[in-house]
């Protein structure tokens, strides 16, 4: 790069930025209303979060930990109690749910077991695989041939109607 710069092309800017002179004596009104917004709508609101969130500090809630309270099964409701048949229902759901999501967890193990080990899977993997059968059989029975549809009280049928079915085999 040359010693000698050409002053004219490459400007140099000004050290100092120039403050801008008023035209008129009458104040900018803006001013006045940022104001008036900041100590009548802002000022109360940021006050009243800024509590809620002390508050929230003492007591920390964590959404993915929630437990909900086991509710009566739907065997053990009364009969024509609504309420008790829709919670029994929403507590089937939820089970449902969870079990499904241990069967997932159980077949993602064997997966990873068998990926990890290899050619010796079969010998190194009986444990998973016989856990994952144990999983599968207690879902099936539970909830297999239910389809999509399926509620809490074909459920709880399905199950009265195996434990009879084991009862006549034991005789």
């Amino acid at each position: 790069m040359p010693e000698d710069h050409d002053w004219e092309a490459y400007k140099v800017p000004p050290t100092r930025t120039p403050v801008s002179e008023r035209t008129t004596s009458v104040p900018n009104p803006v001013n006045y209303l940022q104001t008036a917004f900041s100590y009548v709508l802002d000022a109360p609101v940021t006050f009243v979060r800024e509590w809620i969130e002390r508050f929230q500090k003492k007591e920390k809630f964590y959404y993915y930990h929630q437990k909900f309270r086991r509710v009566p099964d739907l065997s053990e409701c009364v009969e024509g109690d609504y309420l008790c048949y829709y919670e029994a229902e929403a507590q089937w759901r939820r089970d449902r749910m969870v079990d499904q999501e241990i069967v997932e967890i159980i077949r993602e193990r064997l997966a990873a077991c068998k990926q990890r080990e290899g050619p010796n899977q079969f010998q190194n993997c009986a444990k998973e695989m016989e856990l994952l059968a144990q999983v599968t059989k207690a879902y099936q029975d539970r909830y297999g041939d239910l389809g999509f549809h399926g509620n809490a009280r074909t459920c709880l049928m399905k199950q009265k109607h195996r434990m009879m079915e084991e009862r006549k085999a034991a005789q």
